[in-house]
């Protein structure tokens, strides 16, 4: 999960942007079992902009983002949009519902 912040009223333009760099990075890069965006109008002119995105295991998100699997991934078109952003991404662990035999593995 990453996080920033945009104009609100750049909102829908970035997203754009994100799709076609970062979510078509992740999506193509295999062991990625998905990725979504998330926005949220603080109603202070900034967008909350959040990435989600699911892997099969660490390993496949290193062949995305490299051996610091913690630090964010940028790319030049970032700069002209976020007024904030966090330079790290946050990973978890799916939790198995109660009672599944399945492992669930770590998502970045």
């Amino acid at each position: 999960m990453w996080r920033g912040w945009i104009p609100t009223e750049k909102a829908a333009e970035y997203v754009e942007i994100v799709e076609r760099t970062g979510m078509a990075g992740y999506r193509r890069t295999p062991g990625n079992e998905g990725a979504q965006i998330l926005t949220r109008d603080l109603g202070d002119g900034r967008t909350e902009i959040i990435t989600l995105s699911w892997w099969t295991d660490l390993d496949q998100i290193r062949a995305f983002a490299g051996d610091d699997i913690d630090r964010a991934r940028y790319y030049p078109e970032d700069d002209d949009y976020l007024v904030e952003r966090e330079a790290t991404v946050a990973h978890f662990e799916v939790a198995s519902p109660p009672g599944s035999d399945v492992l669930a593995e770590p998502a970045g």
